[in-house]
């Protein structure tokens, strides 16, 4: 395979992948990485620079600089796209064969088509997943389970979910593309491949390029996505403004920033998703040093109506619907069981109680990740919606939030147990054995997990252990406690799982969740050191 001048692909060339490593795609990924590059290391720079002043006792505020841009009643973001109008359910999923055609199935009016979260970055992975989607435009795609025998195969167009690629977040790189002998920018890869073979496709089917962008933490990231959208546009000769842009807000910067956001994009916006399980993530991570007042209880104990969690929502839809974006619920992550009826039914209460209460608050549609949920989610939003295609028009002028409220996570409900510490190490080491593994979105304990999972995870264990928590049965959490019980944990795994144990796997997934979990320094994402052990 010819690459242009200054790019080098290192990563294996198995069939048809030189149908999407052309000469030409590879020239475009160039062009985006050599005009951002530079730029996108210095806001990752930024990151880091007010995370120190965090640490050292700083807090979160709206920012004065961008005041006007708030007081300015008269921008909007752009109208819906075709096939974004109407939201009210969504699924989530990796881009493997067999997923992409079940969620475009689905009767999900979009799949979020996930190179991010619940996809391992394999390099197999990110290349095929875009075989798959570009197959699933041509409706060329089929797939025949080896196990079961069973053939899948798409609906009618007018039947499928609207695809929405998320790729992955400004942090990671994709190694095996060098471009003038420095990794690229994972998130430009996966934008510019999907973007330049795709984009045309979707639009000779009445609808576009849509993106989902994941863990931005400023408004300057939006901008720099905005641009990269125009140079795309530009190069293929697509009118600006046809990249429509839905925005996590998953962590507790960017929710300071909400309207900069969209203001940035808002030729693109297609508008905001509560991202919870990241923005949990992320509030664990930006204060994890800061003493007792910023130690949240164990992950299952944090509802969405723990006061922090339930001003962020709020402040969401208000800001939408304040400049007429969609406002995009949090995932449903339970998988019905096919074995336990009573497992399901009361599952299924929940699922339902939580997407009730995102219609009642004004969300335009939620997220789901799995096919069986998405009856349960329509029919919710279906009873609030109706004919209409989403509540835009209801503006949520009764909201208001402060910067306290949004800080207030020492109001939150919720114990620490040795429950919920064996439980998080429990999920994370199997989590991590499947992700290096090449499985990023796994089913565990009747939920689907994805690496935010992880995250939150490991990052309340290395919290705990930094604060010197005591537990409610009184053991204080130290590295020595959590070594033990890993070790405990890890025996019953393997007693569960027998022939099926994978002991390499686990010793690598052991290995990783030490470094950590145990480090005295904060690795800052768990997916890279894990990317690093990957081929």
């Amino acid at each position: 395979m010819a690459a242009p001048e200054g790019v080098e692909v290192t990563g294996p060339l198995h069939e048809r992948y030189d149908e999407i490593l052309t000469p030409e795609a590879l020239s475009f990924l160039a062009a985006l990485q050599r005009e951002f590059g530079a730029r996108r290391k210095e806001l990752l720079a930024a990151r880091a620079e007010r995370e120190k002043k965090l640490a050292a006792g700083g807090t979160l505020d709206f920012l004065p600089e961008t005041a006007g841009i708030r007081a300015d009643e008269s921008w909007r973001v752009a109208e819906p796209a075709p096939g974004l109008e109407d939201r009210r359910v969504e699924i989530t999923g990796p881009t493997d064969r067999k997923m992409t055609i079940n969620a475009l199935n689905s009767g999900a009016k979009v799949w979020l088509a996930d190179f991010e979260d619940a996809n391992t970055p394999l390099w197999e992975n990110m290349i095929q997943g875009q075989i798959n989607l570009r197959d699933a435009l041509d409706r060329t795609i089929d797939f025949t389970d080896p196990k079961t025998g069973k053939s899948y195969a798409l609906k009618p167009d007018e039947e499928l979910a609207t695809i929405v690629v998320r790729p992955r977040g400004w942090h990671l790189e994709e190694k095996h593309v060098l471009v003038d002998g420095e990794p690229m920018s994972g998130s430009l890869f996966d934008f510019g491949l999907y973007f330049f073979h795709c984009a045309r496709r979707q639009l000779a089917k009445g609808k576009g390029p849509y993106f989902y962008l994941p863990k931005m933490e400023s408004h300057l990231e939006a901008r720099l996505w905005n641009d990269a959208f125009n140079l795309a546009q530009d190069t293929l000769e697509i009118p600006r403004g046809t990249i429509r842009a839905t925005v996590l807000i998953e962590t507790i910067t960017a929710a300071f920033e909400m309207e900069e956001i969209l203001y940035e994009l808002r030729d693109h916006s297609a508008g905001l998703n509560a991202g919870r399980w990241d923005y949990l993530f992320s509030v664990i991570k930006k204060f994890r040093s800061r003493g007792a007042d910023f130690v949240l209880p164990e992950r299952n104990a944090i509802t969405m109506t723990a006061p922090f969690m339930r001003a962020y929502t709020e402040l969401l839809v208000r800001t939408c619907h304040k400049r007429g974006a969609h406002a995009i619920g949090g995932m449903a992550a339970f998988i019905p069981s096919r074995k336990d009826p009573e497992v399901n039914k009361v599952a299924l209460e929940k699922v339902r109680a939580d997407k009730t209460r995102e219609a009642g608050d004004g969300f335009d549609g939620s997220w789901v990740a799995h096919p069986d949920l998405v009856p349960v989610c329509r029919e919710v939003f279906d009873e609030v919606l109706g004919d209409k295609p989403n509540q835009r028009d209801r503006l949520r002028e009764d909201v208001k939030v402060s910067a306290a409220d949004l800080l207030a996570f020492d109001k939150t409900p919720g114990e620490i147990t040795e429950a919920g510490l064996r439980n998080n190490i429990d999920v994370a080491l199997r989590y991590l054995a499947t992700w290096l593994g090449g499985n990023g979105a796994v089913a565990i304990h009747n939920l689907m997990e994805d690496a935010a999972t992880a995250e939150i995870s490991r990052s309340q264990v290395w919290q705990w252990i930094a604060n010197g928590v005591t537990l409610k049965e009184g053991q204080k959490v130290t590295k020595e406690l959590v070594e033990q019980i890993m070790d405990e944990e890890l025996a019953k795994i393997r007693a569960e799982l027998g022939e099926a144990y994978d002991e390499a796997r686990y010793d690598q997934a052991v290995a990783l969740f030490k470094e950590v979990t145990l480090a005295d320094e904060y690795a800052e994402f768990l997916t890279l050191p894990a990317y690093e052990r990957m081929p």
